[in-house]
């Protein structure tokens, strides 16, 4: 039931192909596959300059709130429905961080986790990282 030509002209396409795998990639090249196009350099090396991502951003909010509550609460476990209220620049408003489910979801991810993140996480004595 699966339609093998829409799933290969997606393969083929650059935004697909640059998430698969060395393995994959070189798997399908072997079958003839290739990208249409190789992924210009220029669009990264833009995106380098405006600043982090959004899922940098999305960490560093979860690294502060985890800082905060390891001030307020020491090493104990952060419960899975505990929200924290940080401040971030350039808000006006404090901004709610879930970080019961951030801690949960982060360690769920941990392999994803780039040396600096481990790094930050460590000093804040999360024994898992």
């Amino acid at each position: 039931g699966d339609d093998i030509g829409r799933w290969l002209q997606r393969q083929e396409q650059p935004s697909t192909w640059k998430l698969l795998s060395t393995e994959q990639q070189e798997r399908l090249c072997k079958l003839g596959v290739q990208s249409a196009e190789a992924p210009s350099p220029a669009p990264a090396a833009t995106r380098a300059t405006k600043g982090p991502t959004k899922a940098q951003q999305a960490f560093q909010r979860g690294l502060t709130a985890l800082t905060q509550w390891v001030e307020r609460e020491g090493q104990r476990p952060v419960p899975r429905g505990h929200s924290e209220e940080i401040a971030v620049n350039g808000e006006t408003e404090p901004v709610v961080v879930k970080l019961g489910i951030w801690v949960s979801n982060t360690k769920a991810r941990r392999d994803k986790l780039t040396a600096e993140q481990l790094d930050a996480l460590r000093k804040l004595g999360i024994a898992w990282a």
